[in-house]
């Protein structure tokens, strides 16, 4: 058992030393009020969890990959891929599978050598393959004064993309303002969900990173893919927690974050170029949607981009590392070095530590019993 402590006050939030992906075997989150606490994360060490994208030239998704054509170093220490997953809606590209096919062969015997260091492909005798992979989707609702004249419009787009989620996949909704307040749990009754983002009311402040922490938090101790879905109408005026942090817990747990902000980068750099920061880094992407049918667009392009990723995971070997630790994800063979990988590039491992927390943080669930 790990445990992961942090330390936050109105000045600064310490880094958080937690564990990649880090399965949670036993239980889901507490739905209490010690689940506010970002101090404690207790984690079942068990493996590794990359989420990766793989896009063509144009933008387009790679499909039909193996789990010999990944290759993983950690720290340069090549390692054995151990899961492969691929969306049962992503289908193969057979032109590109049939002309690799014929390669395979003469290619097989060199792709140790096209890495620096080398680093072991997937062995397909030993990996647990799946077609399905299940989701668990959160999805974070700026009700802050800044989304007041688009407050029903955003509704509306949030409504839709939750419609749009595959049966496989479970959502939950979350708002917040100066506070968190979850709305609707983890589930895949959709009706649920949106019934929870049709409550929604308008609030004062944004403490968009003390909130994305929680929610972080939240989706870190379950299996499968987890994503975190950001709508955001303004910067933070709020939060104690710097976006640094909450980046590094996300990369450290296996959580993706999307941000589709309703505000121009150029009416907001510093937002937007934090927003770009914590997306990049947990393997997301951030969006800037000008009008309801960018936002629209913006929904359909993450939907898209959860049911073509790629789920590799792998037993890390032997590293003397009890720090941040380097992740690199490649593709084997010549014939695929034109194609671009998206994935989240390393994790921090630290011992157990105890640390308080500053209680005027002001960041807690509305539904709190305290």
């Amino acid at each position: 058992m790990v445990y992961i402590g942090s330390v936050m006050s109105k000045r600064s939030f310490a880094r958080f030393g937690v564990f990649s992906l880090l399965f949670l075997m036993h239980g889901h989150p507490s739905w209490s009020a010690a689940q506010d606490d970002p101090r404690h994360l207790r984690v079942n060490v068990v493996l590794v969890q990359l989420n990766v994208a793989v896009t063509d030239s144009k933008g387009d998704y790679v499909t039909g990959l193996r789990p010999e054509d990944f290759l993983i170093t950690e720290d340069k220490i090549p390692q054995k891929i151990s899961t492969f997953e691929e969306s049962s809606e992503s289908g193969h590209n057979s032109i590109e599978i049939a002309r690799r096919d014929q390669k395979r062969q003469s290619n097989d015997a060199d792709k140790l050598q096209e890495m620096n260091p080398p680093a072991a492909p997937g062995d397909p005798a030993g990996v647990a393959i799946s077609r399905v992979a299940e989701s668990n989707v959160f999805i974070l609702f700026d009700t802050s004064n800044y989304m007041y004249r688009s407050f029903v419009f955003a509704q509306d787009a949030i409504a839709d993309f939750v419609r749009s989620m595959d049966d496989a996949s479970k959502v939950a909704f979350y708002s917040y303002s100066r506070n968190l307040s979850r709305m609707a749990a983890l589930t895949s009754d959709q009706f649920r969900v949106v019934s929870g983002v049709r409550s929604t009311v308008a609030g004062d402040d944004a403490a968009l990173y003390n909130s994305l922490l929680l929610t972080v938090k939240d989706a870190a101790p379950l299996k499968g893919r987890k994503a975190i879905v950001v709508f955001s109408n303004g910067p933070d005026n709020a939060s104690s927690v710097p976006p640094e942090d909450v980046a590094e817990l996300a990369q450290s747990t296996g959580t993706i974050i999307y941000i589709i902000s309703t505000r121009q980068a150029q009416d907001d750099p510093v937002s937007a170029a934090a927003f770009e920061r914590v997306s990049k880094v947990s393997g997301g992407k951030a969006y800037f949607a000008r009008n309801w049918r960018e936002e629209t667009q913006a929904f359909s392009s993450i939907r898209e981009d959860l049911v073509h990723l790629y789920t590799l995971s792998y037993y890390p070997q032997a590293n003397p590392n009890r720090g941040w630790r380097s992740i690199k994800v490649k593709l084997a063979g010549k014939d695929l070095q034109k194609y671009h990988i998206r994935s989240r590039d390393g994790y921090r491992l630290l011992p157990a530590v105890a640390t308080a927390m500053d209680d005027s943080s002001g960041t807690k669930s509305e539904s709190d019993p305290k």
